[in-house]
């Protein structure tokens, strides 16, 4: 398994993170189509937030980001920073 971590701070943050608990199926449709999807979460930390993709290879996880930062910029009225990326092979996950 492979994750990618998405870390959204700074400009348009907080708004984004609205958005995605208001259009929870157009993100689930989007994410969850992502070839080797394996689990995706959203959570809201102070005025950002943190996404976690997992799939069954890096090639899904890119093509999640891929889709992620597509969809924030034609979804999302206010500019967002972009997200700091942390990812790599799960070591451990239940």
């Amino acid at each position: 398994m492979y994750a990618v971590v998405r870390t959204y701070s700074g400009q348009g943050a907080s708004e984004l993170f609205d958005l995605l608990g208001q259009r929870e199926e157009d993100v689930k449709a989007l994410i969850s189509g992502v070839p080797g999807f394996v689990n995706y979460a959203a959570l809201r930390s102070g005025d950002g937030g943190v996404t976690v993709t997992v799939c069954d290879d890096k090639a899904g996880t890119d093509e999640s980001s891929r889709r992620a930062a597509e969809w924030v910029k034609e979804n999302v009225s206010a500019t967002v920073d972009a997200p700091a990326i942390t990812e790599g092979d799960t070591v451990l996950q239940f």
